[in-house]
């Protein structure tokens, strides 16, 4: 399945066993040549506080938090495949209990609005080593930063996982694929981090491109466009309500300011579905 061109292979746990080395599995369907190709391994698993769970394993086999484009799939396999048929789905992540809101057609669903929670600003809860801005509240935002002779600044917000948004007059590959694997094991970012570059369009319209931690550059991010509205937002460049745009398609972002919550919308498509011979692993 894939949100916006952001692709995983999906293993329904409900049916299936949960794997018992999910990491290594998720290094070996990822491979584009010797596997089945993704961004990574999904694991939809039974909850006990929520109607589902979601495991989220990189195409390094790291596993993440979080992941936008991930759990609007999960959202559409749960209810698609009759796991649960709700209007609004609990999904519990390494981020905590998520709802989704979905939207059908001809039974189906189309699309889903995930409220991505509230946004974590405080430099340790990113978490990174990089000082906060005075006069923004301490939080790292336009901040000065230098990687390899560049210098440029950055603002870094938590979606449940660390992003570090930065604003380009043009997201190139010297960007994203020059200096986004550099920032993202930088040491100012302990836990690595993913890194948004970002070309304004308009106070509500945006273009983004993500290196993302553990994957590379992959077409969409969800927790990416969550972090980049918020970022807009305390950087002064963008409005509450923002237009996307990724290499994979657009999502649409609110960040809400009475109850402080990151609203995203966007698409879930499954692709095809298949069966992994486990001695291949």
């Amino acid at each position: 399945m894939h949100g916006a061109g952001n692709d995983y292979v999906y293993i329904d746990c409900f049916a299936n066993e949960i794997p018992a080395d999910p990491a290594s599995l998720s290094i070996a369907v990822a491979d584009r040549h010797k596997g089945i190709g993704g961004d990574g391994l999904i694991l939809i698993c039974p909850s006990s506080v929520a109607d589902a769970r979601m495991r989220m394993f990189n195409a390094d086999g790291s596993e993440a938090e979080m992941c936008g484009n991930g759990i609007r799939c999960v959202a559409k396999y749960v209810y698609d495949h009759g796991i649960c048929q709700k209007n609004q789905l609990k999904i519990e992540t390494g981020a905590g209990i998520l709802a989704l809101d979905v939207e059908t057609e001809n039974g189906k669903v189309r699309q889903v609005r995930v409220d991505m929670g509230e946004p974590i600003l405080l430099a340790s809860g990113i978490p990174t080593t990089i000082a906060g801005n005075p006069k923004a509240n301490n939080h790292v935002v336009n901040v000065p930063m230098s990687v390899g002779g560049q210098e440029f600044q950055v603002t870094c917000v938590s979606m449940g996982n660390p992003h570090c948004v930065i604003f380009v007059d043009e997201a190139t590959d010297d960007w994203v694929l020059g200096l986004g694997p550099r920032i993202e094991k930088d040491a100012r970012f302990p836990a690595r981090i993913n890194v948004e570059f970002v070309e304004i369009v308009s106070r509500t319209e945006v273009r983004q491109r993500t290196w993302e931690r553990g994957s590379g550059e992959t077409l969409a991010c969800g927790t990416g466009a969550s972090a980049v509205c918020v970022a807009g937002v305390l950087a002064g460049r963008t409005e509450r309500k923002l237009t996307n745009h990724l290499l994979g398609g657009t999502l649409f972002l609110e960040w809400d300011e009475k109850s402080n919550h990151v609203f995203m919308t966007g698409p879930a498509t499954e692709v095809f579905s298949g069966t992994w011979d486990e001695n291949q692993n």
